[in-house]
């Protein structure tokens, strides 16, 4: 998580046309605490069930946890790009996922 922190005004826009939201099935609480202590400038959405994940085929029932998937949501509501499993370690990944965002910010 501190990747998209300390690459969210480049990869995110600075939140200009742009809305992050990380899901994860941790607690509420121990979501917002982690989110104050290490000041992410994003939302972290608590889906303890998994029902996010197992709606966008992120959930792996082995580890009761959703994998790394990433998933850009265009204007319409509908997934315009997505990298699953996302490679949180790959410059490669951010620099793919910078330029979906810039062309579905863009409306293209």
């Amino acid at each position: 998580m501190n990747a998209y922190r300390d690459q969210y005004a480049t990869v995110f826009n600075g939140g200009n046309k742009v809305v992050l939201l990380a899901v994860s099935v941790d607690s509420a609480a121990a979501l917002a605490s982690w989110a104050k202590d290490a000041d992410y400038p994003f939302r972290f959405l608590s889906d303890p069930q998994g029902v996010l994940g197992r709606l966008y085929g992120a959930w792996v029932a082995k580890y009761g946890s959703d994998n790394r998937s990433l998933f850009v949501i265009g204007p319409d509501g509908k997934i315009q790009h997505r990298q699953t499993p996302f490679r949180e370690i790959d410059p490669a990944a951010y620099r793919e996922l910078d330029e979906a965002v810039d062309r579905i910010s863009a409306g293209n």
